[in-house]
């Protein structure tokens, strides 16, 4: 992270780095109370601004969080943080608490909101990955049922998913794929997943327990566009193993190949096809810019 280019606001203003603190007795440190997106930044512009506000003042509502700025004065910090960053491509971690309370777990005895957002620049995978592709292994942690916590609530409860992580670094790979609680494909650890079988895209649906991502959605949209026949349906690791493609994506990953599975080279080993021709298609709609540059 290149935290000296870096812009921060925080409860209401721009801060330097120095001044961008929260209190120890912040609930959303305390007890991951609170919610968050994370947006790209093209040639200088948001990418999908409206989708992931709504996304975030949805999850607020879900759990009774209280945003203290409307969505349209949000929208406009944000534009205002871009043009104080200066660079044409970034990432904006955009985080909203509960807020600094009393030891506990009562909600109503936090002061107020705690609301920042950071803007910097990225890096999750290395370049090579995205010409090569990535290995993946599937992680015994699994998704949390949505009769637990809904997958739809972009929440700072990421312990799950943070043990996936750590089993798939301790299996010598940077990613894992995460089952729910029937045993289907579910999603990363931060990233949703598609493959391709016979020509056809195909993703997990809304209900085997995954977020929804905004990039997932942009891909969806890319594929009708680009006449590639797409499907929301139950996938189990099988329909991993034997796909002919598979790939990621996430805000921050974008589009990432995956070339083997729990030891399975999936098709050539090699991103396929379908998934070059989305890949470009992405790059067409940020601007041309390159996915793997974009850091």
């Amino acid at each position: 992270m290149g935290a000296k280019d870096m812009t921060v606001y925080l409860n209401g203003g721009f801060v330097s780095q120095e001044a961008a603190v929260v209190s120890v007795y912040d609930h959303g440190l305390l007890y991951g109370d609170g919610i968050f997106e994370g947006i790209r930044i093209y040639s200088g512009k948001i990418f999908r601004l409206e989708e992931h506000l709504r996304r975030f003042f949805d999850s607020a509502k879900a759990i009774l969080l209280q945003v203290p700025l409307p969505p349209d004065k949000l929208a406009a910090a944000l534009q205002e943080g871009v043009k104080r960053y200066g660079k044409d491509e970034g990432y904006i971690r955009l985080v909203a608490t509960r807020g600094p309370g009393d030891l506990g777990l009562d909600p109503d005895k936090c002061s107020a909101p705690t609301l920042f957002f950071i803007i910097d620049t990225i890096s999750l995978y290395p370049e090579k990955f995205y010409r090569e592709g990535i290995p993946v292994v599937t992680a015994s942690s699994r998704r949390l049922p949505a009769d637990g916590l809904d997958p739809r609530v972009k929440t700072l409860n990421y312990l799950n998913n943070i043990m996936a992580k750590v089993e798939a670094k301790q299996a010598g790979c940077i990613e894992a794929v995460m089952l729910n609680q029937r045993g289907e494909v579910a999603e990363c650890t931060a990233d949703n997943i598609f493959i391709v079988r016979d020509g056809v895209l195909a993703t997990p649906a809304p209900h085997c327990g995954i977020l929804q991502g905004i990039t997932r959605q942009t891909v969806l949209e890319l594929a009708i566009e680009e006449g590639i026949s797409a499907r929301e349906t139950v996938l189990t690791r099988f329909d991993l193993y034997t796909a002919d493609e598979c790939f990621m994506t996430g805000s921050g990953a974008e589009i990432v190949p995956v070339a083997r599975i729990d030891g399975r080279i999936i098709g050539s080993g090699n991103p396929g096809p379908v998934t070059e021709r989305l890949h470009h298609a992405f790059k067409r709609l940020v601007g041309g810019q390159s996915l793997a540059k974009v850091r």
